[in-house]
């Protein structure tokens, strides 16, 4: 089934076409590890989901690329077709000449509805090129005004026009010293907005990010290009086809379908977090060796002592002793407890791996079945130059503190009614800000009390 992607803001298209680089690299690789026809199958796999063969020999990836301004579409339409492996579609894209000015009553209140027409139009064309149709990821920034504004207003057309289609957004956190003023207002309206309209919402750090790159992969002049192609990376790990357990020896048929059942068990909780090993410079790759059983006993523990990567995890956290219902204690361990979680393995002997420490009950919340909460897919065929390499989707209670941050900074704010003139004269009022925060205030209570 095909995934569409639609790319929205400068932070989404930026994203969007590192996304579609990593994926077309990673099918066009010669380092399967795997048999031929097993190769096969998976470049066939991924092109179904996300390129449309065309008349041309070249591709075309099934994206929709929205932007206030032409300048980063016009820069990703080219980088692209020059590539010679990939392109955009010649009319799958959708720019004016003014952007939101990082704000995002603007993106949802005024360009939202006046190009929705336009927009959707793009949607719907692209979703009838799908001879199956399996959804739609949206890649977002929350900090500005087009990714965040207007993809929360596409968000909710997307969901209006496909009522039964998957919707996930991916959506990229802010940095916490700030990138723009009016951030933490952005961000607090845009999440509670997606909450309402979206499946779920996979979210991207900066932070985060930019600390895998300076310390494993020792970039020392971090820019945004580098920290988008460890998302995409990230991305591609999970995205990328993998084998659904027991499910036959075809693969995965609907990659979101199959991602969000396993994850998302109750509208209350639609968080997800993404974290990868192992991630290093390449040219440490050929002097590295992994073992299953070691890769997966960091990333068991990343887990639960919410590390983001491998290096510098508290390995003194431990899930708290079955039958001891004092929930409190280990909260002050900073354990990380999980509703769902969903392990996806790539490469070398994965049909060996032994994954018992994932199915243990005290890393989930008590209502649900250890055997429903957790998921496993798998390929011989290695991702991306790492002979063996693991990616987890959880959905845990990894952004508790980020979010409480982002709304309790949000609420200061508000409660002086610092730059509110500056969203109330584009239509959003007072009282929408109060519905916003009570929608995040509960998700965060929900999220507190697993």
């Amino acid at each position: 089934m095909s995934i569409v992607t639609v790319q929205l803001g400068q932070c989404g298209n930026q994203i969007g076409h590192e996304v579609f680089s990593a994926l077309c690299s990673d099918s066009r690789g010669t380092h399967g590890l795997c048999s031929k026809k097993e190769n096969q199958s998976y470049q066939d796999s991924c092109k179904e989901r996300f390129f449309c063969e065309e008349e041309s020999a070249v591709p075309a990836a099934r994206a929709v690329l929205v932007d206030m301004e032409p300048k980063v579409i016009s820069q990703a339409l080219a980088m692209a077709a020059s590539s010679g492996h990939w392109r955009y579609s010649s009319h799958s894209h959708f720019c004016q000449k003014q952007g939101s000015g990082n704000n995002w009553a603007n993106g949802y209140c005024v360009h939202g509805p006046r190009h929705k027409e336009a927009i959707m139009e793009l949607v719907q064309r692209e979703a009838e090129r799908c001879d199956r149709l399996g959804g739609f990821l949206t890649i977002m920034s929350m900090a500005g005004g087009t990714g965040s504004g207007l993809g929360a207003f596409v968000t909710q057309c997307l969901r209006d026009a496909f009522p039964t289609s998957f919707i996930l957004n991916h959506v990229i956190w802010p940095y916490g010293t700030g990138e723009v003023i009016v951030q933490n207002y952005n961000s607090v309206l845009t999440l509670s907005h997606l909450y309402h309209s979206s499946d779920a919402l996979l979210v991207h750090e900066n932070d985060v990010i930019h600390k895998i790159c300076a310390q494993l992969l020792n970039i020392k002049q971090i820019s945004f290009r580098d920290v988008n192609q460890v998302i995409a990376h990230q991305l591609g790990s999970v995205f990328q086809p993998a084998h659904a357990a027991g499910g036959g020896s075809g693969y995965s048929r609907n990659p979101l379908g199959d991602l969000l059942e396993s994850l998302v068990p109750h509208p209350e909780f639609r968080m997800l977090g993404l974290r990868n090993i192992p991630q290093m410079a390449e040219s440490s790759l050929p002097y590295s060796a992994f073992s299953w059983p070691g890769l997966l006993r960091h990333l068991r523990q990343m887990l639960i002592a919410n590390a983001q990567m491998e290096e510098g995890i508290d390995w003194q956290v431990r899930p708290p002793e079955p039958g001891s219902s004092i929930p409190c204690t280990n909260k002050a361990l900073h354990f990380n407890t999980s509703i769902a979680n969903l392990l996806i393995l790539r490469g070398k002997d994965v049909h060996s791996v032994e994954l018992g420490s994932f199915q243990d009950p005290s890393l989930y919340t008590s209502w649900l079945n250890p055997q429903d909460a957790f998921t496993a897919w798998k390929t011989p065929r290695a991702f991306n130059k790492y002979e063996k390499s693991a990616a987890l989707v959880s959905n845990s209670q990894f952004l508790l503190k980020p979010l409480d941050s982002i709304v309790g900074k949000a609420w200061n704010m508000f409660a002086s009614k610092a730059y509110l003139h500056q969203y109330t004269k584009f239509g959003i009022q007072e009282e929408d800000f109060l519905d916003c925060f009570t929608t995040l205030e509960q998700v965060i209570s929900s999220y507190t009390n697993l």
